[in-house]
């Protein structure tokens, strides 16, 4: 879920923007599972998905839960951070370590 916007199939409506995104997971802490009505309360909350396509959304979140704790996707590599919060190459990372003489 690395994009702006996600699709599941072919048709435009079952595009999310990272805004509906967002406010989806909102709504799924707002009304969790025993709640009454919940998919149209969660469709209301993102806006311009019907109840079906927020379930849909969800079982999707979840094999990609599930995907993600088996192991079958593999961590991302990241690059190392260096003290003050910023990012830098290999070469950087061994020339700071490196003391010449």
């Amino acid at each position: 879920m690395a994009s702006s916007s996600f699709k599941s199939s072919g048709n435009s409506s079952s595009s999310w923007t990272l805004k509906q995104n967002k406010k989806f997971e909102d709504a799924l802490v707002l009304y969790p599972e025993d709640t009454p009505d919940r998919w149209q309360k969660v469709a209301r909350a993102v806006g311009g998905k019907t109840p079906e396509e927020v379930k849909r959304h969800y079982d999707i979140l979840l094999q990609d839960l599930m995907h993600i704790e088996s192991g079958k996707v593999p961590l991302p590599n990241y690059k190392p951070i260096a003290p003050n919060g910023s990012m830098y190459d290999d070469e950087q990372r061994l020339m700071k370590n490196l003391k010449l003489q």
